[in-house]
């Protein structure tokens, strides 16, 4: 049984998502990943990282070609595979929406598209521990059954039966015939012990007809950036990692190494602050429905008044505390040690107190701030003005330190507040003027001898992080150290168009990991602020080449490889996607 869920390239998989979990997708219609009741919970799929439990759809014909996408608006997708005898056969696949925390609801549509074929299903769902189904009962809908405290109904499989998988778990099984345009509906539903009673029909027609209402509602048409149907699936991914109690998950996996054998295996299966304010800022800049700004807002909003000076970088989507790093008690992806939870819960990131002020600030200039937003503003700005001095751990989460770039964001966040969220000219002069001091003691400390921005007092690298902050409005256009910053990364962390983060312990590029996406797209916009459309849309349009095949990105991309590194779908690399083809859109 182990069999049917092997782990494959990240860049064959594609994911669902309800905003509350995702099932993550191989090319052989597998559903090898999916947590439930939430995205940080135990996997009831675990095949990504050598589990048990998963649930497959997959033609029965051993020769066959795959292929796979999504629809133009939010995460339905679509698995096709052309069989040696010419068939084609698909299935149409969707977590339903609108979405419950404690009901998650999976659709799959199988269809003959051109001549006849069979389909094998399978499904095996496990609880915590790789506990296997209990309690299967067969009516004339289909199953039910029981995994945990996880109750199950599979419907339109009545004909299926029970198989032992080779850990002696019972697993249902089911083939199904179809004709030429023929079509059978699969539908999952999987609820908690004390939701709702599971009565009444699944009606897949139903279900896929909201489904398909509420990603129309999430997910415009972005036919005003340069690149509309990747802009809508990055505002797809960033809807479908949204949780409805506000927080965004910053990747749908977990453990996926960004190098085998290196230990740099993480959980992103937590809304961090900083990823957060990223995509409520893109979603402002690009102007399409307000959820996913308001959204932001609010979760961050309500961490910064709740915390103040212990705020976190990281929480649950719920808003609790994350977890600290621990054991999964899975084989882990090949390369990787299977964990959950992250060291970051720990840390203090001067950064996400800027990334903060700018969102707050944003939100303002748009007309989507509360009362809530101003105030955590003046919150944020006095968490600032006592911390700024203090060694934090950064954007990139290593040792504490003096970062460049936590200060100048911080300054940046500071200015935009002061703009657009102060509460008189005496609070603006106040932010304003700590914003200058902030510059003038990181320019004092922090700036090369050639002129550039450095990564902190001690550590004279170059760091793309640094592209930021001029972005944000730390520094004025033209700022010679803004030129000097984008020539050393231009000529030191790029190579063959992609865009890396540093170089890690020294060592050349794409030794220690691989090239990091979102550096890419940060390049692509501060050659467009410098007014180089040219090298601006060259560097997005390499960047964004680094995707799966379903159009997906991880963290990383490895360049000589041309693999995906670290997990996947990657929320702050789909934000900076959509915010660089929305600005790039006005040249």
């Amino acid at each position: 049984m182990t069999g049917d869920f092997q782990p494959r390239a990240l860049r064959d998989y594609a994911m669902i998502a309800d905003g509350e979990r995702g099932a993550l997708i191989g090319p052989d219609g597998e559903h090898a990943w999916l947590c439930f009741p939430a995205w940080d919970s135990p996997p009831l799929f675990a095949g990504l990282l050598g589990g048990p439990g998963g649930y497959l759809v997959t033609p029965a014909a051993a020769r066959r070609v795959w292929g796979g996408y999504y629809e133009d608006r939010g995460l339905i997708w679509h698995s096709r595979w052309v069989t040696g005898d010419g068939a084609i056969l698909e299935t149409r696949e969707a977590l339903a929406r609108p979405a419950r925390r404690d009901r998650a609801v999976l659709l799959r549509r199988c269809r003959a598209a051109r001549g006849g074929g069979r389909l094998h299903a399978l499904l095996d769902v496990r609880g915590p521990g790789g506990a296997p189904m209990r309690d299967l009962r067969r009516d004339a809908a289909g199953w039910t059954a029981r995994a945990g405290d996880a109750r199950i109904r599979w419907c339109g499989a009545d004909d299926a039966g029970v198989r032992t998988a080779e850990d002696g778990a019972p697993v249902l099984a089911l083939t199904i015939h179809l004709a030429e345009d023929e079509r059978r509906d699969l539908v999952l539903e999987i609820t908690t012990a004390d939701a709702d009673g599971a009565a009444g029909t699944l009606d897949p027609d139903a279900l896929w007809d909201a489904t398909e209402r509420d990603w129309h509602a999430a997910v415009p048409s972005c036919e005003d950036t340069i690149a509309p149907r990747d802009a809508r699936l990055a505002y797809g991914v960033l809807t479908g990692l949204t949780s409805t109690a506000g927080g965004m998950v910053a990747a749908g996996t977990t453990a996926l190494p960004e190098r085998a054998g290196k230990g740099r295996n993480f959980d992103y299966r937590y809304a961090w602050i900083r990823d957060q304010c990223f995509a409520g800022r893109a979603a402002a800049v690009h102007g399409g429905p307000p959820d996913l700004l308001r959204g932001a807002v609010a979760f961050v909003a309500a961490r910064v008044l709740d915390d103040r000076d212990d705020l976190r970088p990281a929480y649950t989507v719920s808003g609790a505390r994350m977890p600290g790093e621990h054991d999964l008690g899975l084989p882990g992806y090949p390369g990787a040690a299977a964990i959950a939870g992250n060291g970051a819960s720990g840390q203090f990131q001067l950064d996400a107190l800027g990334e903060a002020l700018l969102l707050f600030a944003t939100a303002a200039e748009h007309d989507r701030a509360d009362p809530d937003a101003a105030r955590a503003a003046a919150v944020a700005a006095g968490v600032a003005a006592r911390h700024w001095t203090r060694p934090d751990a950064g954007i990139w989460e290593t040792r504490d330190d003096l970062w460049t770039h936590s200060r100048l964001i911080c300054a940046a966040g500071l200015r935009g507040a002061a703009r657009h969220l102060a509460a008189g000219p005496a609070q603006a002069r106040e932010w304003t003027g700590l914003a200058d001091t902030m510059i003038a003691e990181t320019s004092r400390t922090s700036l090369a001898r050639d002129g550039r921005w450095r990564r902190a007092p001690g550590d004279d690298r170059v760091d793309a992080a640094l592209l930021i902050p001029p972005l944000r409005g730390a520094l004025p256009p033209g700022d010679p150290r803004t030129a000097a910053t984008l020539d050393a990364v231009r000529r030191d962390l790029v190579q063959e168009g992609f865009v890396y983060r540093y170089a890690v312990n020294h060592e050349p590029l794409g030794t220690a990991e691989g090239a990091f996406t979102l550096c890419g797209f940060f390049l692509a916009l501060a050659e467009h602020r410098q007014g180089d459309t040219g090298r601006a849309r060259a560097a997005f349009e390499r960047t964004r080449s680094g995707c799966a095949t379903s159009g997906l990105f991880s963290e990383e991309y490895d360049v000589r490889q041309r693999q995906l590194r670290g997990n996947i779908p990657q929320a702050f690399v789909h934000a900076l996607l959509l915010e660089s083809a929305t600005r790039l859109a006005g040249d």
